[in-house]
C-alpha cells in the first residue's frame, strides 16, 4: 500500500485545480449577458448569467391599454426565453466538470 499517500495528495491537487476552474467558469458565466426575446421581438430582456435582469426594452406597439395581458405574456415569453439560454449555456460550460463526477 506504499505510494497511497502520494496518490491521494495528487488527487487532492487535481480536485483543487478543477475547483478553481469551475469557480472561474462560474464567475465568467455570472457576468456574461444573455438576451431573451418575445415573439415578434416586441419585448427584449437582458439578464446576466446569475439571473439578474439588467435591461428590458418594450416596443411601443406592445403597449395596448385595452390588452395589458398581451404585454404580460410577451414579458413572460422573453424571460422564459432568456432563462432557457442561461440554463443551456450553464449546462454546456459546467457539464464538462460535472460529467463523470460522483454526486454531480
Amino acid at each position: 500500500m506504499r505510494g497511497g499517500m502520494g496518490n491521494m495528495q495528487n488527487m487532492m491537487r487535481q480536485m483543487q485545480k478543477m475547483q478553481k476552474q469551475v469557480t472561474a467558469e462560474q464567475d465568467r458565466l455570472n457576468v456574461e449577458e444573455f438576451t431573451g426575446v418575445s415573439p415578434d421581438d416586441m419585448v427584449t430582456v437582458t439578464f446576466t448569467g446569475d439571473k439578474l435582469m439588467k435591461d428590458i426594452v418594450i416596443k411601443p406597439e406592445a403597449v395596448d391599454p385595452d390588452d395589458p395581458e398581451m404585454l404580460q405574456d410577451l414579458i413572460v415569453a422573453a424571460v422564459n426565453d432568456v432563462m432557457k439560454k442561461i440554463t443551456s449555456e450553464t449546462d454546456k460550460s459546467m457539464g464538462k466538470y460535472t460529467r463523470g463526477m460522483p454526486g454531480m
